[in-house]
């Protein structure tokens, strides 16, 4: 029988015929997920004061979804639960996780690429490709998990790592562009060169960290194990919704620094669509974003206070 019309390892059976250490390895990833969505939870309800804009909705729900996702992961590994329980409860955290993640990247996009056309098309190509992962990735894990046989089983084994991969590259691309547009924003600031080259080079390690992240669940779809690659993606997942409150505040710090003409364009994004505290997690002066108007519909500046 070929390998990929094999059962997937972790998707019908539990933990059961694995060894002691693939459990606790388990356990471990999983308790550090959730631990991590309650303090990413905690830290979006307290950064942002008013519960609105598409970076803020994007992140909330991601990390809500990592409870579920990894609550279903331990309830159908530890055979707690029937199989459909367990699998629909990682679902909806699936759901809610990756996608959202691209979003979550596109968001913070408004504050270092200005040009509105291409960021509008680039959503609408965001929510087609999501779309076409999700469907067959639906179908073919309850096919699997429910017929159990090897024509379902390597139609689901296919077709998750195209969705692994699929929103792996999304995650590159939409990564790149950012880190493309960062380092134009960088090289124009005012600010000292020595700061400047800081600030650079801080986002570029964030960035590629969170590539490398990637590139770790893809090396584990691509070696067959499921039960590890799912709990190591929550987990991975979490780190990076963690990792974009660094992104996020030295954004602050560089878009700050630039001319009215591009703060007001930061401004009227769905971005900052909010007052943003960013101070205590960032370490930065700038800490604040403050919105005001001047009875025109225009955005003249933004102000900033530490946290």
């Amino acid at each position: 029988m070929h390998p990929l019309a094999q059962v997937p390892p972790g998707l019908v059976h539990g933990l059961e015929y694995q060894s002691f250490e693939v459990k606790a390895t388990v356990a471990v990833f999983l308790a550090i997920a959730l631990i991590n969505s309650l303090e990413l939870i905690a830290l979006v309800c307290w950064t942002f004061r008013q519960p609105r804009g598409l970076y803020f909705w994007s992140i909330l729900i991601s990390s809500f979804g990592i409870i579920p996702y990894g609550v279903g992961a331990i309830l159908h590994y530890y055979r707690i639960v029937p199989l459909p329980v367990g699998l629909a409860i990682a679902y909806v955290g699936f759901v809610s996780i990756v996608p959202l993640q691209s979003v979550v990247l596109y968001s913070r996009l408004h504050l270092v690429f200005y040009n509105e056309k291409f960021l509008k098309v680039l959503l609408g190509v965001i929510i087609t490709v999501s779309v076409l992962l999700l469907i067959p990735t639906t179908i073919t894990t309850w096919g699997s998990a429910r017929v159990r046989s090897s024509g379902w089983n390597y139609a689901y084994n296919v077709v998750e790592r195209l969705q692994v991969t699929g929103f792996c590259v999304m995650e590159f691309s939409l990564s790149s562009l950012y880190i493309w547009s960062t380092v134009k924003l960088l090289r124009l600031s005012p600010e000292g060169r020595d700061r400047v080259k800081r600030i650079m080079y801080e986002l570029l390690a964030i960035s590629f960290a969170v590539m490398a992240l990637d590139v770790a669940l893809i090396v584990i779809e691509y070696m067959n194990l499921y039960y590890l690659q799912v709990c190591l993606k929550v987990m991975v997942y979490s780190i990076k919704l963690k990792l974009e409150f660094a992104v996020l505040g030295r954004l602050i710090a560089v878009t700050k620094s630039r001319g009215v003409k591009q703060r007001t364009r930061v401004q009227r994004s769905e971005f900052i669509g909010q007052p943003v505290d960013l101070g205590q997690f960032t370490g930065d002066t700038v800490a604040t974003t403050e919105m005001e108007t001047d009875g025109t519909g225009t955005l003249p500046s933004v102000g900033g206070g530490g946290g």
